[in-house]
């Protein structure tokens, strides 16, 4: 920087002149309209208006001027910068928003474009309708109960009054971890969670018991040796079938839609007296074909009731092998195969669709909730 001067040298000064700081902006101004993007105009701002570009160096100079030109020189460089800056930060606006649409229009999708991502699956829906049933009951002031799937032979069986020389005790019906006299097995039913509810639980006792249980099955059409249940059972003062006969209406009408209904059945089953098999009225024909050839069901063979699982009083000497007096508590218990369920609801004709893991069957089922 050259050093103060009482008498004004032209030739010492010379960039800071009009026509020298004129051309600093000018050739600034044609440098920022030309910037293509942010990165060029960075460039541009760092040679322009940086502290090395030359109306900065030139600035520098204004102390070399005599004490009249400073006030006037200063006034035409101050312009000169602020013309400048003001161009920069419009030309920086105008490429933030070119920059901004043009990433909308790289980021757009097209919805109407065929698209051959993968699917990702769902959940599978015999999970889907054993948490839907399951909520039925929740809805009622019913809790969900949960058991081990290697079950003590004595509560799967004994605790059930289901007698040694029962033929689901053998081999044929029954998986034993080792042997027959083991005395473990993987449960038959969801049965023996009732029966841990009934040893933990004070009456009043309302719970539902979904779960997967095993048999020595073939897998076929309508057999498959691991397949879900769902229990349900109540133990209370003054229960009686009425109650029992409410409860699977109720079901009856969430799964398969309002106005059916169930019938009872004389049966026996070693843990409930009285027993019964739980029909369901025909979801399709509503009993209108019963006795109508024009009309024929092929969902019930026209016989307006379709069998749906089993049910009953709670056999007293259950209530005793748990510890509930039989003289002051009732109970009432029912149960039912979830695939059984699904093949109804949806009209699959064949259990093995149901484990053999095939996307095709579980996606048009979606991904409910």
């Amino acid at each position: 920087m050259s050093a103060p001067n009482k008498e004004f040298d032209p030739k010492q000064v010379s960039d800071l002149s009009e026509d020298s700081v004129n051309r600093m902006v000018a050739a600034a101004l044609t440098a920022i309209g030309a910037a293509g993007d942010l990165s060029e105009l960075k460039e541009v701002r760092l040679a322009h208006f940086g502290d090395r570009s030359p109306l900065a160096l030139a600035n520098r100079e204004i102390g070399a001027l005599p004490p009249a030109a400073k006030a006037e020189v200063g006034k035409r460089v101050g312009h000169a910068k602020a013309q400048i800056k003001d161009s920069l930060t419009s030309r920086e606006e105008e490429l933030e928003l070119l920059r901004d649409q043009q990433a909308l229009l790289q980021e757009v999708v097209d919805i109407t474009v065929p698209t051959d991502r993968e699917w990702t699956g769902g959940r599978h829906p015999l999970t889907t309708l054993m948490d839907a049933m399951a909520d039925v009951f929740i809805a009622m002031g019913y809790s969900v109960a949960e058991g081990p799937e290697l079950e003590a032979e004595w509560v799967n069986f004994d605790a059930l009054n289901v007698p040694a020389d029962h033929p689901a005790r053998t081999m044929q019906d029954t998986f034993y971890v080792t042997s027959s006299d083991s005395g473990a097995v993987l449960r038959t039913q969801t049965s023996p969670i009732q029966i841990r509810a009934m040893l933990e639980r004070d009456p009043p006792i309302y719970v539902v018991a979904p779960g997967r249980v095993y048999r020595t099955d073939e897998l076929d059409a309508t057999h498959t040796p691991v397949f879900h249940q769902i229990e349900g059972l109540a133990v209370d003062r003054g229960l009686t079938m009425a109650h029992l006969k409410g409860t699977l209406d109720h079901l009856a009408e969430q799964m398969f839609g309002a106005g059916i209904v169930t019938r009872l059945r004389p049966s026996y089953f070693p843990f409930t007296e009285p027993s019964a098999e739980v029909d369901l009225q025909c979801f399709v024909c509503r009993g209108s074909s019963i006795g109508n050839p024009d009309a024929s069901c092929r969902t019930c063979g026209s016989e307006g009731w379709i069998e749906w699982g089993g049910c009953g009083m709670v056999n007293p000497r259950v209530l005793r092998a748990v510890g509930i007096d039989p003289h002051a508590y009732t109970g009432f218990a029912f149960g039912m195969g979830i695939e059984r369920t699904l093949m109804f609801r949806n009209g699959v004709t064949d259990m093995r669709d149901m484990v053999e893991g095939d996307l095709r069957f579980t996606r048009a089922f979606g991904v409910e909730a």
